[in-house]
C-alpha cells in the first residue's frame, strides 16, 4: 500500500535567520535589536529571542541518548525520581511513626536529620516497617558522627539482610562549617571521609561524602555560580579521597550533589543537564575502571532564598515551578519547602501540600514517564552548553585558586557569594527582581506578624560558638529587607495612610495611582484609591479630611507643571507630597521643595524605609 502520509511543513518554503531577522528589525521600527530584544543575564552570557536548528547544529550535547556518557540527557533511561520529606528526629518512636504515615501517602526517599550520634538499635527503631527496597533513607547528623551513624547503620542493615537492596545517604561535608560559620573543621578531612567510606564499603548505595551547594542556592547565589562551586567541591573531594589511597571509581560513587532549584525555570533545567556533563567529564579525569562511576547523582531542593512570609501561599507557586525544573531535567530525587516553612514549623497540611506537588507532576502531569523531554530544543540546548561555558570558566578560577577547600579557607567562596546576594537584593530593592506578593503587587491588607514562630534552625546540636576566622555565607532571604519594613509598620502604633489625589488625564491618573498603590503598600500603609477630582483644591480638602499622611498626585507628565505647584502650596506641609512619576519638569518642582518622586527607577525599599522613619511612631 503507497504511503499517503504528507508532511505538513514541506507545502512551506524554509525561511531564513537573516529574513526573521529582517522582519523582528521592521516590526521594532527602528529601535536596537540588540538592546531591545537580546537579554544579559545574571549568569554572564547573552539569551537570543529567538533560536533555530542552525543553533545546535554543532553542539556535542545532543549527541548522545539517556544512560549514555557523558549523561547530558540523563544518568538513567527512566525518569523516575523519589519524593523526599525531611523529618528532624527528637524522638526515634515518633519519627518512624510519622515516617511510616508520610510513606503511606506517597513519600519514597526520607530524610532524617539527627541530632546526634544513634545506635543500631536507634536506628532500627527509626526505620522499624520502613520497607528498605522500596524507600530512599538519607540520614543527615553532625559531622563528626559521621563514622559512627555509618557503623550503626551497616549494623543494623546486616542484621535485616538489606545490604543489597538499600538507597541512601549519610551526610559527611565538613566543609559546611567554614561556609556557614567561617570555622574550619578540625581534624585531617581526607582520613575523616576516608574512615566513612571504609565503614560504608559493604552497601553498595550508601554514598556518604555530600556536596551541598543547596546552601548556596539558599545565599543567593546565581545559577553558574552554584554549578561551577558545586563542580570545584566535588573534586575537591574526588581530589582528597584519591590522594589518600581511595580509588576513582569508590570515591566517584560515594559522592551525592545536594543542589538548590531557584524559579529561573529553563535556566534550572539546563544547569541540571550541564552538571551531569560536566562532572563526568571531570570524574573521567581521575581514569575510573567504569563510566558508571562518572553519573552524577543529585538531590535537588527548593530554594530557600525567594521565599516570603507574606503572601506566603505564592510560595507554592514558586516551588511548584522549581519542582518541574528538576523533574524535567532528570534529577534523582527532589525535596519541597512547604510554603509555611519561613516562619513556623511545617504542619500537617502545608507538609501535605509539598508532597502533592511532586505526585501531581507524576500522577497527573506523567512527568515520570518520558526522560529528558528538552533534549533537542534549541533553547534549552543553547542554555545547556552557555551556562557550562560560565560554569567551566568558574571551576578553572577556583583550581587555579588551590582548589576549593583553599578558595574556601581564604573565604573568597564566601565573598562571592556574599557579593551576588547583595547584588540580588538591592535588584529586590529595586524590582529589578521580582518577588511576587513582596515587592510587586502586595496583598493591601495582610498581618503577617501575628503568625510568625520562628525558630532556631539547627537542630543536629553543634551549637557554634568559635569565632570565624573568615566570613561566612549570608542567610537573609531576598524578601528580608521588605519584610522587615512591612512589620515595622505592623508593630508602629500608626498605620500612616496613603492618599491618591487622582486628577487630569483619565488613562495616565489610573495608571499611576495602580503603581503607586502597589508602591506604598510594599511597606504595609493604607491605601485610599480614588476615582478622580475636577480641581486640585477639591483632592487636597478630599485627602485632609481621610487624615491622609501621604498625598500622592496622580496625573499626566504634562500636566505635573500646572498641577503639582499648586498642591504643594495647598497642602502647606500638613502631610507628605509625593508625584508618581518622573516628569520633564522635575527640576523645576525639585526648585519649589517638592522632593518625592516615585517611579519605575526607585528604589523602593530605601524610598519606603525614608517614609518610615518619618511616620511610624
Amino acid at each position: 500500500m503507497a504511503d499517503n502520509k504528507e508532511k505538513l511543513f514541506d507545502q512551506f518554503p524554509p525561511v531564513s535567520t537573516e529574513t526573521w531577522k529582517e522582519k523582528v528589525v521592521a516590526d521594532l521600527k527602528g529601535a536596537d535589536f540588540d538592546k531591545k530584544l537580546v537579554w544579559r543575564t545574571n549568569e554572564g552570557f547573552n539569551v537570543q529571542p529567538m533560536y533555530r536548528a542552525e543553533d545546535i547544529e554543532n553542539l556535542k550535547t545532543t549527541d548522545s541518548l539517556p544512560g549514555e556518557y557523558p549523561f547530558v540527557r540523563g544518568t538513567r533511561t527512566d525518569n523516575e525520581w523519589f519524593i523526599r520529606q525531611n523529618i528532624v528526629v527528637e524522638n526515634v518512636e515518633e519519627a518512624n511513626a510519622k515516617a511510616k504515615d508520610i510513606t503511606s501517602k506517597g513519600i519514597t526517599s526520607l530524610g532524617f536529620k539527627l541530632k546526634g550520634a544513634v545506635s543500631a538499635e536507634e536506628l532500627a527503631t527509626l526505620l522499624k516497617d520502613i520497607d528498605l527496597s522500596k524507600t530512599e533513607i538519607n540520614l543527615d547528623s553532625c559531622q563528626k558522627n559521621a563514622a559512627n551513624v555509618a557503623k550503626a547503620l551497616v549494623e543494623y542493615l546486616t542484621s535485616v539482610n538489606a545490604l543489597e537492596v538499600f538507597k541512601g545517604s549519610l551526610k559527611f561535608d565538613p566543609f559546611v562549617k567554614l561556609l556557614k560559620h567561617g570555622v574550619n573543621f578540625p581534624g585531617n578531612i581526607a582520613e575523616m571521609a576516608k574512615e566513612v567510606i571504609a565503614v560504608a564499603a559493604p552497601v553498595k548505595n550508601l554514598r556518604v561524602i555530600a556536596v551541598d551547594s543547596v546552601l548556596l542556592s539558599d545565599a543567593g547565589a546565581y545559577i553558574t555560580q552554584e554549578l561551577g562551586m558545586a563542580l570545584a567541591w566535588g573534586n575537591e573531594w574526588m581530589a582528597q579521597l584519591t590522594e589518600a589511597g581511595v580509588s576513582a571509581d569508590e570515591a566517584a560513587l560515594r559522592i551525592k550533589f545536594n543542589m538548590g532549584i531557584s524559579s529561573n525555570y529553563f535556566m534550572e533545567i539546563a544547569k541540571f543537564r550541564a552538571a551531569r556533563m560536566l562532572w563526568a567529564q571531570i570524574v573521567k579525569q581521575y581514569n575510573p575502571a567504569c563510566d558508571c562511576a562518572c553519573k552524577i547523582n543529585v538531590h535537588a531542593a527548593t530554594t530557600k532564598f525567594n521565599q516570603t512570609i507574606f503572601d506566603a501561599h505564592v510560595n507554592l507557586l514558586r516551588t511548584q515551578t522549581e519542582t518541574m525544573s528538576a523533574a524535567i531535567a532528570g534529577v534523582d530525587s527532589i525535596s519541597v519547602i512547604p510554603f509555611d516553612a519561613q516562619y513556623k514549623t511545617p504542619d500537617d497540611f502545608s507538609e501535605r501540600i509539598a508532597r502533592n506537588q511532586q505526585l501531581l507532576l507524576k500522577e497527573e502531569s506523567h512527568l515520570d514517564k518520558i526522560t529528558d523531554p528538552a533534549g533537542g530544543s534549541y533553547y534549552v540546548e543553547t542554555l545547556t552548553n552557555s551556562i557550562a561555558d560560565v560554569a567551566w570558566k568558574l571551576f578553572l578560577e577556583i583550581e587555579e585558586k588551590g582548589g576549593f577547600y583553599a578558595a574556601l579557607k581564604e573565604g573568597w567562596i564566601q565573598t562571592q557569594i556574599q557579593e551576588s546576594s547583595v547584588k540580588r537584593h538591592s535588584d529586590v530593592a529595586r524590582r529589578k527582581e521580582s518577588l511576587l506578593g513582596t515587592n510587586q503587587f502586595p496583598n493591601f491588607n495582610e498581618i503577617a506578624g501575628n503568625k510568625i514562630q520562628l525558630e532556631c534552625g539547627c537542630h543536629c546540636g553543634c551549637a557554634q560558638e568559635e569565632e570565624g576566622a573568615v566570613a561566612a555565607i549570608p542567610t537573609t532571604r531576598a524578601a528580608s529587607d521588605f519584610e522587615a519594613l512591612r512589620l515595622a509598620t505592623e508593630h508602629s502604633s500608626v498605620r500612616p495612610k496613603v492618599f491618591m489625589l487622582t486628577i487630569g488625564n483619565l488613562a495616565m491618573r489610573l495608571a499611576r495611582s495602580q503603581f503607586s498603590a502597589n508602591f506604598f503598600a510594599c511597606a504595609g500603609y493604607e491605601i485610599i484609591d480614588n476615582l478622580g477630582f475636577k480641581t486640585v483644591e477639591e483632592g487636597i480638602n478630599a485627602a485632609m479630611d481621610k487624615k491622609a499622611d501621604i498625598v500622592v498626585l496622580c496625573s499626566s507628565d504634562d500636566e505635573y507643571a500646572e498641577y503639582a505647584p499648586e498642591a504643594f502650596k495647598l497642602l502647606d506641609g500638613r502631610a507628605e507630597f509625593v508625584v508618581a512619576g518622573n516628569p520633564a519638569c522635575t527640576e523645576d518642582l525639585k526648585a519649589l521643595g517638592i522632593n518625592n518622586f516615585v517611579h519605575v527607577r526607585s528604589n523602593v525599599l530605601e524610598t519606603l524605609q525614608a517614609f518610615n522613619a518619618k511616620l511610624l511612631k
